[in-house]
Protein backbone atom coordinates (compact mmCIF):
# COMPACT_ATOMS: atom_id res chain seq x y z
CA UNK A 1 0.00 0.00 0.00
CA UNK A 2 1.15 3.53 -0.74
CA UNK A 3 0.67 5.97 2.12
CA UNK A 4 0.94 9.72 1.63
CA UNK A 5 1.29 10.62 5.29
CA UNK A 6 4.87 11.86 4.70
CA UNK A 7 3.45 14.40 2.22
CA UNK A 8 1.36 16.07 4.92
CA UNK A 9 4.32 16.20 7.32
CA UNK A 10 6.52 17.68 4.58
CA UNK A 11 3.84 20.19 3.63
CA UNK A 12 3.47 21.28 7.26
CA UNK A 13 7.22 21.94 7.50
CA UNK A 14 7.29 23.89 4.24
CA UNK A 15 6.31 27.46 3.47
CA UNK A 16 3.33 26.17 1.47
CA UNK A 17 -0.09 24.91 2.50
CA UNK A 18 -3.26 23.58 0.85
CA UNK A 19 -4.23 27.11 -0.25
CA UNK A 20 -0.89 27.96 -1.87
CA UNK A 21 -0.71 24.59 -3.60
CA UNK A 22 -4.10 25.24 -5.21
CA UNK A 23 -3.84 28.96 -5.92
CA UNK A 24 -0.12 29.65 -6.37
CA UNK A 25 1.04 26.33 -7.85
CA UNK A 26 -2.28 25.52 -9.57
CA UNK A 27 -2.60 22.04 -8.08
CA UNK A 28 -6.05 20.61 -8.67
CA UNK A 29 -7.91 20.23 -5.33
CA UNK A 30 -8.95 16.75 -6.49
CA UNK A 31 -5.27 15.76 -6.40
CA UNK A 32 -4.99 16.84 -2.77
CA UNK A 33 -8.20 14.91 -2.05
CA UNK A 34 -6.60 11.82 -3.59
CA UNK A 35 -3.53 12.27 -1.36
CA UNK A 36 -5.71 12.70 1.72
CA UNK A 37 -7.45 9.41 0.98
CA UNK A 38 -4.33 7.49 -0.15
CA UNK A 39 -5.65 7.10 -3.69
CA UNK A 40 -3.27 6.69 -6.64
CA UNK A 41 -1.57 9.70 -8.21
CA UNK A 42 0.84 9.80 -11.13
CA UNK A 43 4.61 9.87 -10.90
CA UNK A 44 4.45 13.18 -12.79
CA UNK A 45 2.44 14.61 -9.89
CA UNK A 46 4.87 13.18 -7.35
CA UNK A 47 7.72 14.83 -9.27
CA UNK A 48 5.80 18.11 -9.27
CA UNK A 49 5.34 17.97 -5.49
CA UNK A 50 9.02 17.14 -4.99
CA UNK A 51 9.94 20.23 -7.00
CA UNK A 52 7.45 22.51 -5.25
CA UNK A 53 8.36 21.32 -1.75
CA UNK A 54 12.06 20.85 -2.55
CA UNK A 55 12.10 17.33 -1.17
CA UNK A 56 12.65 13.69 -2.13
CA UNK A 57 10.12 11.01 -3.03
CA UNK A 58 10.33 9.47 0.43
CA UNK A 59 9.17 12.83 1.81
CA UNK A 60 5.96 12.42 -0.21
CA UNK A 61 5.05 8.75 0.20
CA UNK A 62 5.94 5.51 1.87
CA UNK A 63 5.28 1.94 0.84
CA UNK A 64 3.91 -0.70 3.18
CA UNK A 65 3.75 -4.27 1.83
CA UNK A 66 0.25 -5.71 1.40
CA UNK A 67 -0.63 -8.94 3.16
CA UNK A 68 -0.69 -11.15 0.08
Amino acid sequence: MIDYEPFWDTLEKSEDNWYTLVHKHEINPATLHRLKHNLPISTVTIDLFCNILKCNVEDILKHTPDNI
